[in-house]
């Protein structure tokens, strides 16, 4: 899978996850976030979240902290 990780309207990052087909940039132009953080590819390994990659065209790649981000987006859609 391929991912974003824009700046919401509060200053909060917000993760989108999209399907490997979907270019990067694509999806970011459907968007209504202006800033886009990051973005690279995310798999589950032994339970956990692994992010890597990035995209020339946006000139974002993954950062360590992305994995822990989308993570905590999951986890609060939990409660």
């Amino acid at each position: 899978m391929k991912y974003v990780i824009c700046e919401d309207f509060s200053g909060q990052p917000a993760p989108f996850l999209f399907p490997d087909k979907v270019a990067h940039s694509d999806m970011r132009d459907q968007l209504p976030y202006a800033s886009v953080i990051s973005a690279g590819y995310i798999k589950i390994h032994e339970g956990r979240f692994l992010c890597s990659g990035g995209d020339a065209g946006l000139n974002l790649s993954a950062r360590p902290e992305d994995a822990e981000c989308i993570a905590a987006f999951f986890h609060s859609q939990g409660r």
